[in-house]
C-alpha cells in the first residue's frame, strides 16, 4: 500500500500541474490532498456548483480544502440545459460528466494546467459507471488506478495522513436518487436534498432518498435499520416527507447498498 503512494505522489509530481475533479468524498480528497502535498498551487481542487451537488457536501469539500491548506475553486455546470442528461437513460451520468470535463478543460487551457485527473479508483472498474468513458472522451486521467489503488487502500492511506474523509460513506449525485426513465429536474433534486439533509439531522449516517415519483423509497444502512424500523421513526419519516409533496413514504427493508437503482438494467 505504501509503495502504491509512493508511486502516485510521483506520478502527480511528473505531472507538473493538475486541475483535480473534487466532490470532497473520501476518493477525491485523498487525491487533492497527494495533489497538493508533491504541487502546492499548482494543482487546484475544482467543485462543480450544481443543483445536484447536495449542500452539506459543497460545505464539507470547503472545509477540507481549508484544513489542508488546498487551493479549491467552484465552476459552474449546465448539465440540466442539456435534454439528454434530463431525459435520464442510464446513460445520465455520462452526459454529466462530459458538461463537467468540459468545463474543466476550459479552465485547464485558460491558465496552462497539464493535465485534468478525477478520483476513480481500481474497485469502480467493474462497477456501472457511464462517467467514465466521458472522462476517456476528454482524455481525464485517474492516478489512483494508474497506482492501482482500491477504495478500502484509499481509507486506510486516508486514515494513516490523518484525513476527516477517510472513513466518509460513499456518495453519488442527487441525480443518482431517480429511477432511471424519471426525468430529472432542479425541483426534484431539491426535494431529495432536503429530505436527505433532515435524515441526517435524525443521526443517521448511511441512507439515501429514491424518489418514485408520489412514492419517497428511504434506504438505510443495515447495521442501522434497527433503529429506523420504530414506530417513532415512522412519524418522524412521515412528518419530513409528506410536506415535500410525497403521498406515501416508505422504507426499503433491504437497507442501503451502493447503486441500487441500477438493478432494472440487468
Amino acid at each position: 500500500m505504501e509503495q502504491k503512494e509512493r508511486r502516485l505522489l510521483a506520478a502527480l509530481e511528473q505531472m507538473g500541474s493538475v486541475i483535480v475533479a473534487y466532490s470532497g468524498g473520501a476518493d477525491s480528497a485523498y487525491l487533492a490532498w497527494a495533489a497538493n502535498r508533491v504541487l502546492g498551487s499548482r494543482a487546484i481542487a475544482i467543485t462543480a456548483d450544481s443543483a445536484s451537488f447536495p449542500e452539506s457536501h459543497k460545505g464539507d469539500a470547503e472545509a477540507f480544502a481549508r484544513e489542508h491548506g488546498i487551493r479549491h475553486e467552484y465552476i459552474a455546470t449546465r448539465e440540466f440545459d442539456n435534454p439528454a442528461y434530463v431525459a435520464n437513460n442510464p446513460d445520465r451520468c455520462f452526459h454529466c460528466k462530459d458538461e463537467l470535463f468540459t468545463r474543466l478543460d476550459e479552465v485547464a487551457r485558460e491558465r496552462g494546467i497539464a493535465h485534468v485527473i478525477y478520483g476513480v479508483n481500481v474497485d469502480d472498474l467493474g462497477d456501472y459507471r457511464p462517467g467514465q468513458g466521458a472522462a476517456k472522451m476528454h482524455g481525464v486521467e485517474a492516478p489512483l488506478v494508474d497506482a492501482g489503488l482500491t477504495k478500502e487502500e484509499i481509507r486506510a492511506l486516508s486514515q494513516r495522513a490523518g484525513l476527516a474523509t477517510w472513513d466518509r460513506p460513499a456518495s453519488a449525485c442527487l441525480s443518482s436518487r431517480i429511477p432511471y426513465g424519471t426525468p430529472v429536474t432542479i425541483q426534484n433534486v431539491k426535494t431529495v436534498d432536503r429530505g436527505e439533509e433532515a435524515i441526517r439531522a435524525l443521526g443517521f449516517r448511511q441512507f439515501r432518498v429514491r424518489f418514485h415519483g408520489d412514492i419517497v423509497r428511504i434506504e438505510v444502512a443495515p447495521e442501522e435499520l434497527d433503529r429506523a424500523m420504530t414506530i417513532e421513526m415512522a412519524r418522524r419519516f412521515t412528518a419530513i416527507f409528506k410536506p415535500l409533496g410525497f403521498h406515501y413514504v416508505t422504507l426499503d427493508l433491504e437497507g442501503y447498498r451502493q447503486g441500487s437503482l441500477n438493478a432494472v438494467l440487468s
